[in-house]
């Protein structure tokens, strides 16, 4: 018998992630860290996301947009988070969106990427004339504007089903659902990012008079799918 002369790739061992940036802010500890190629952000000691995958973040833009109503013009869109800035640089990749509001509560993450290594990502998004940035929380500013937009898209936890503080918790509440509601124009979309389906929250967006509920999924290589929530306010 011929000796097997096949050489097979050996197995790696994932990079030992560098903790490059450490601070205590009013909702608790938030991390960025840097494992070989890609960037981590760890929300009081819990996983938030990561730069090795966006598809799902991009979706979560992508998906807000052609559920539009046909022939909007210049539509705004809210993104709530900032997080590795995935759904920001998609937004701004689209010529179509008039304006884009980027609403993150934790300051070390803006200047992540205004003074960090996030830059590389999200610098010329953030340069874009349409996009501004504020710097307040998502629950609150939805809670207390008065402004309206075409599409909000929440990506702030990982899930309705999953949060990253206790206070988020109250966004997929029915009066969460409410203000999310309110915020909206006649034909506006709600998209919500997930790490996992949640059929009781699709239930929770019809009891709140959203229509055209349904949930589309991205496939991952391990486990449940990310899926992106989406739902609309009657026009």
């Amino acid at each position: 018998m011929e000796p097997d002369t096949q050489t097979y790739p050996r197995a790696t061992t994932p990079p030992a992630p560098l903790t490059l940036d450490r601070r205590e802010g009013p909702f608790g500890e938030v991390v960025l860290r840097e494992r070989g190629e890609h960037f981590e952000i760890i929300a009081n000691g819990c996983f938030l996301m990561d730069t090795s995958d966006g598809r799902s973040e991009r979706l979560l833009i992508d998906a807000a947009l052609g559920a539009l109503p046909a022939g909007r013009t210049g539509p705004s869109v809210l993104i709530g988070g900032l997080g590795v800035g995935f759904s920001l640089v998609r937004a701004a990749e689209e010529e179509r969106w008039g304006r884009i509001v980027v609403v993150e509560r934790e300051q070390a993450i803006v200047d992540w990427h205004r003074q960090g290594p996030l830059d590389r990502i999200s610098g010329a998004a953030l340069a874009d004339p349409r996009t501004e940035v504020v710097h307040t929380d998502l629950v609150a500013h939805l809670r207390t504007a008065t402004e309206r937009y075409d599409a909000l898209c929440l990506d702030i936890d990982n899930g309705p089903d999953w949060t990253v503080t206790e206070d988020n918790g109250s966004l997929y509440s029915p009066t969460g659902l409410a203000h999310c509601h309110d915020r909206l124009t006649p034909g506006g979309v709600l998209a919500v990012w997930s790490a996992q389906p949640s059929p009781a929250f699709e239930q929770a967006l019809r009891n709140a008079g959203f229509t055209r509920v349904r949930t589309e999924e991205v496939a991952v290589a391990r486990g449940v799918p990310d899926v992106v929530h989406l739902a609309s306010r009657s026009l």
